[in-house]
């Protein structure tokens, strides 16, 4: 079928609007002024590109350290994070659907609310929380904040894996002598396993870049990677540096969803053998 003009057009706009902004990020990780934030001179001659910015980072220099620092507490709020909600969440969905009734419509209520609620009422209700209970917002706060919204989206995401699941295959196993636990571990868990590291990447997609509700909750020294680059964005000569971060972040980010690709082809190969 012949494309149209106007379709092609609409495509590359809306691609060029999806990926021009992330081709710049990389691109000005290799800007030589971080002042000027240019590529050219005060004469309009092109200065060229420098790798300065990954020196700081990877010499760990005096002006990258809390820029490393931060993005080190996000990177571990966020493995954690994923951990737990992945834990949470997958046990969270097998309730929601093995078991019926008016409490499990209660259940499936307030783990949908997080979904819906803006992110700024999110963070005012648990910072009034921390501080009805006496607790110091910092590193276990922030932990909490970004388990509560994660474990909606590890829910959610596994609940749509188990709408296709075949309880046939977990009754054939009890009938064979297998246990719960048995069961559990070398049945259903492998099924269950893509829903699963596909909700684990979005609560670590969502947990790894949150700003509204992390500084809501953040304490003295407790600056995430994004809540710090947002305090920076408009007043340090180092922003380049950020750019280069990012750039890594999303390399490594791209490497984690190649690895579920990997792991979800290998899944679907010895369902087919």
């Amino acid at each position: 079928m012949k494309r149209s003009f106007f379709s092609v057009a609409v495509l590359g706009f809306v691609l060029a609007f999806l990926y021009v902004p992330i081709i710049l990020v990389v691109v000005y990780g290799f800007i030589p002024d971080g002042i000027s934030m240019s590529f050219f001179s005060a004469k309009g001659e092109f200065i060229g590109f420098t790798t300065k910015w990954y020196a700081q980072i990877f010499g760990g220099e005096k002006s990258a350290r809390p820029l490393l620092e931060s993005f080190w507490l996000s990177l571990t709020i966020a493995g954690l994070a994923t951990l737990i909600s992945s834990v949470v969440g997958t046990t969270a969905a097998l309730a929601l659907h093995r078991w019926r009734g008016r409490l499990q419509s209660v259940h499936y209520a307030l783990v949908y609310t997080p979904l819906i609620m803006p992110d700024i009422l999110i963070g005012i209700s648990l910072l009034m929380l921390f501080v009805a209970l006496g607790v110091d917002c910092g590193f276990w706060t922030i932990l909490i904040a970004h388990v509560t919204f994660c474990v909606s989206y590890v829910v959610m995401t596994v609940l749509a894996r188990l709408q296709d699941f075949d309880d046939r295959i977990v009754e054939a196993a009890y009938d064979l002598g297998a246990g719960p636990w048995y069961t559990f571990f070398k049945v259903e868990l492998p099924i269950l396993m893509p829903g699963i590291v596909a909700g684990g990447l979005l609560a670590f997609t969502l947990s790894i870049d949150d700003v509204v509700i992390t500084s809501f909750v953040n304490g003295a020294g407790t600056n995430t990677f994004p809540t710090y680059v947002s305090s920076m964005t408009k007043h340090s000569r180092n922003l380049p540096s950020v750019f280069a971060l990012s750039t890594l972040m999303l390399i490594f980010t791209c490497a984690l969803v190649g690895v579920s690709k990997l792991l979800t082809a290998n899944s679907q190969a010895q369902k087919k053998k």
